[in-house]
C-alpha cells in the first residue's frame, strides 16, 4: 500500500474540493445577483427574498441532504473496490428526490398560510408567498440534481459538478436580470421571475449531470441495468441520509426562526440583516464545497480500511479553509462599505439606506467574530458525516439549535430586546457548535463506523 504524505493529501483535497468551492461559488453569485437585482429593484423585494428563499430552503433541506448522502456511499464504495453497486444507490437518491418533489409540492399550496405565520406586513407576505411557490415547484428538479452530484462528488470526479454549476450561473444571471425588470422581450416579474430563473438554471444543471452519468466510461457503475427499487438499501440510505439532511434543515430551521424575528423590529432591520447575510454566503458556500470534500475523501478512506488518513484530510482542509476566511474577514472588516451600498436599492433615499448600511456594518463584525467557528465546525461534521456519524450530527444539532439558537431568540422576542441581541445569540450558536463537533471528532469513535457493508478492502 502507498505511503500517503502530507503533500499527497493536500493535492488530493485540492482535487476534489476545489471544483466543489467554485460549483458553490457559481451558486452564491447566483443568489448573490439575484438579491441584488431585487435590492435594486425595491425594497419590499429584497426584504420578502431572503425570508421566502430560507424557508424554501428549510423545505428542501432533508431531501437535499439525504439524496446527496449518496455521495458518502459512492465514496466507500469507490474505496471498496465494489463499482457495480454505485448506479443501485444513486438510483435510490433518485427515488428519494422523488418523494421530496411531491412533499415540496403540496408545501407550495400552503403558501399563503405559512407567511401568514410569520407576522410580516401583508405586501411583504405576498411576496414571500410567490417567491416561495416557485422556488418549491422547482424544488424536484434541485433535488434530483443533488443526488446526480452526489454520484461525481463521491468518485472525487468534481469538475462535472463544477460545469455543470457553472454552466447554470451563467444561464441564470441574465434571465435573473431580464425577468426580474422585463428587458426585451421578456416580462417585468419581479420576485416572480428571480424565482423562475433560479428554477430554470437547476434545469440546466441537473441536465448537464444527467447527460454525464450516461457517457460510456461510465458503463461499469450498471446504470441503465440496475435502475430498481431496492426497499433495504433506500431505507439504509434513509438510516444515515436522512439525519444528515436534518443537520441542515436544523440549521435553517434556527436561521429561519432568526430572520422571521428581526422581521418585527421592523424593515431598515430585517433589510440590513438580509444583506448581511447575503454577503455572509460568500463564505457559506464555499465552506460547503471544502466540507464536501472532506467528506468525500474521508469516506474513501473509510471504505478502504485506512481511517489513520482521516487526521491528515481534517488538519489539512481546516489550514485550507482558514486561509479563505482570513482574506474574507479582512474585505469584510477594512472594505464594508462598497460590499454594502451594492444593495442599495434605486428607489430608497439615500439618508435612509445610510442608516441601513450603519447596521450592516456592526453586523458584518459580529460575522468576522464567528467565521473561524464556522469553518471549524463545517470540516469536523464533514468528517464526522464521511465515517456515518450522522445521528450523533442530528442530535447534537437539534440540542443547540433549541437551547441556545431558538430558546433565546424567543426570550429576546419576550423581553424586546433588539437587533444585536439576536445577532448574539447566532453567533454564539455557531462558536457552540465548532466546539462539540471537535469534541466528538476528538472522541474518535468515527474510526469504527462504515455506512456500506463491511467487506475486506481490494
Amino acid at each position: 500500500m502507498p505511503v500517503t504524505t502530507t503533500r499527497t493529501i493536500y493535492r488530493r483535497i485540492l482535487k476534489v474540493s476545489m471544483p466543489l468551492v467554485a460549483s458553490l461559488a457559481a451558486t452564491t453569485v447566483m443568489e448573490f445577483t439575484d438579491r441584488l437585482f431585487l435590492a435594486r429593484y425595491s425594497l419590499d423585494a429584497i426584504a420578502a427574498a431572503t425570508p421566502a428563499g430560507i424557508m424554501a430552503l428549510l423545505a428542501m433541506t432533508i431531501f437535499v441532504g439525504t439524496a446527496g448522502y449518496v455521495a458518502v456511499f459512492v465514496a466507500q464504495y469507490k474505496g471498496q473496490g465494489r463499482y457495480d453497486l454505485i448506479g443501485r444507490i444513486v438510483w435510490q437518491g433518485v427515488y428519494v428526490a422523488a418523494l421530496g418533489a411531491v412533499v415540496l409540492g403540496a408545501l407550495a399550496l400552503r403558501a399563503e398560510d405559512i407567511f401568514r405565520w410569520g407576522g410580516h406586513p401583508e405586501v411583504l407576505r405576498d411576496l414571500e408567498a410567490t417567491y416561495f411557490r416557485v422556488l418549491c415547484w422547482g424544488a424536484g428538479i434541485h433535488l434530483l440534481g443533488a443526488a446526480l452530484g452526489g454520484f461525481f462528488t463521491g468518485l472525487g470526479r468534481t469538475r462535472v459538478v463544477m460545469l455543470a454549476n457553472v454552466t447554470g450561473m451563467v444561464v441564470n444571471i441574465p434571465l435573473d436580470y431580464c425577468l426580474i425588470n422585463g428587458v426585451g422581450p421578456f416580462p417585468q416579474w419581479g420576485i416572480f421571475g428571480a424565482g423562475l430563473a433560479t428554477a430554470m438554471s437547476w434545469g440546466v444543471i441537473t441536465l448537464i449531470l444527467g447527460l454525464a452519468m450516461l457517457r460510456p466510461e461510465h458503463a461499469g457503475f450498471r446504470f441503465r441495468s440496475d435502475w430498481g427499487f431496492r426497499f433495504r438499501l433506500w431505507l439504509r440510505l434513509l438510516r444515515y441520509g436522512l439525519p444528515s439532511g436534518m443537520e441542515f434543515f436544523l440549521d435553517i430551521l434556527g436561521f429561519t426562526v432568526f430572520v422571521f424575528v428581526v422581521g418585527r423590529l421592523g424593515t431598515l432591520e430585517l433589510a440590513a440583516t438580509n444583506i448581511a447575510l447575503n454577503v455572509n454566503a460568500l463564505a457559506f458556500m464555499p465552506l460547503v464545497g471544502f466540507s464536501m470534500g472532506t467528506s468525500t475523501l474521508v469516506g474513501q478512506a473509510m471504505g478502504a480500511g485506512r481511517p489513520d488518513e482521516v487526521p491528515m484530510v481534517v488538519r489539512a482542509s481546516l489550514i485550507l479553509t482558514f486561509a479563505y476566511l482570513g482574506a474574507l474577514s479582512a474585505i469584510f472588516l477594512l472594505a464594508p462599505g462598497p460590499v454594502l451600498y451594492l444593495f442599495q436599492p434605486r428607489d430608497m433615499d439615500p439618508a435612509a439606506f445610510a442608516a441601513v448600511a450603519e447596521m450592516g456594518r456592526v453586523l458584518l463584525m459580529i460575522v468576522v467574530a464567528y467565521l473561524f467557528f464556522d469553518g471549524v465546525s463545517f470540516i469536523v461534521y464533514a468528517a464526522l458525516k464521511g465515517a456515518g456519524d450522522t445521528m450523533f450530527v442530528m442530535v447534537s444539532r437539534l440540542g443547540l439549535v433549541l437551547a441556545v439558537m431558538v430558546g433565546p431568540l424567543v426570550l429576546g422576542v419576550w423581553l424586546g430586546l433588539g437587533l444585536y441581541y439576536f445577532w448574539g445569540v447566532s453567533c454564539t450558536f455557531l462558536v457552540l457548535l465548532s466546539v462539540v463537533g471537535w469534541w466528538r471528532y476528538r472522541q474518535g469513535k468515527w474510526r469504527n463506523m462504515l455506512v456500506v457493508e463491511w467487506t475486506r478492502p481490494q
